[in-house]
């Protein structure tokens, strides 16, 4: 049985997951602070995957990148980056879809920790950075672990905006999403139902592992 749509899955939720974690908490933080129009709208485009068909963002990011015109005709031209029907492609579009799953939770987490922690902290002489990852990560640990799980679960389950701007090509954007349609279609039930097994046993064995995790950490004072 051919096991690279697993391996691809797995290594496509990785990088997205640590892309969207490096950007995904200052941005946080960011939001977290503060109203503006500017941040609501913002903050609205975030959430739009949570409640878009994901076939409707795979198509657009199909038209905005297509390499014949627009932005995917310049990046080809320019850098020589093509972004539709490439692993690549998969990158960019799990980050945009999976990116309220990594934003909301911490950003959420943030907002409802006292206004004394960071204050206490400046007045010690700590920067704002110093601050964000010496006093306030800390205090979001169920949070943020919650953030990065959910990321990585919901990008395992991609199906409609990676097949679109990914398309099913084998060892490149054949994902297991994809690779358990592909074998239901051609009535192979046992093919799609270890591609099935074993993202739900990965994904449950995740979750478990943040309710235990989260529940541990309930027990003991703010760290």
């Amino acid at each position: 049985m051919d096991l690279s749509p697993i391996w691809l899955t797995l290594k496509l939720a990785s990088i997205t997951t640590l892309l969207l974690l490096l950007v995904g908490l200052p941005l946080a933080w960011w939001l977290s602070k503060g109203r503006s129009i500017f941040k609501i709208i913002l903050e609205a485009i975030i959430t739009m995957p949570l409640v878009l068909p994901p076939s409707v963002l795979g198509f657009y990011l199909l038209i905005a990148f297509s390499p014949q015109h627009g932005v995917g005709k310049w990046l080809l031209n320019t850098f020589n980056i093509q972004f539709v029907f490439s692993f690549q492609g998969l990158v960019l579009a799990s980050v945009i879809y999976s990116m309220p799953f990594m934003i909301g939770p911490i950003k959420s987490a943030l907002q409802q920790l006292p206004q004394s922690l960071a204050q206490a902290s400046y007045t010690l002489g700590k920067s704002e950075r110093e601050t964000f990852l010496r006093v306030l990560l800390p205090n979001i640990k169920p949070s943020l672990l919650t953030a990065i799980v959910l990321t990585f679960a919901h990008t395992l389950g991609e199906f409609g905006v990676v097949l679109m701007i990914g398309g099913n090509i084998p060892n490149v954007t054949r994902v297991a999403s994809i690779a358990v349609y592909d074998s239901v279609e051609n009535m192979d039930y046992g093919t799609a139902n270890v591609y099935s097994l074993i993202l739900f046993i990965i994904t449950f064995v995740m979750v478990i592992g943040v309710f235990i995790f989260n529940k541990a950490h309930a027990k003991s004072p703010l760290e």
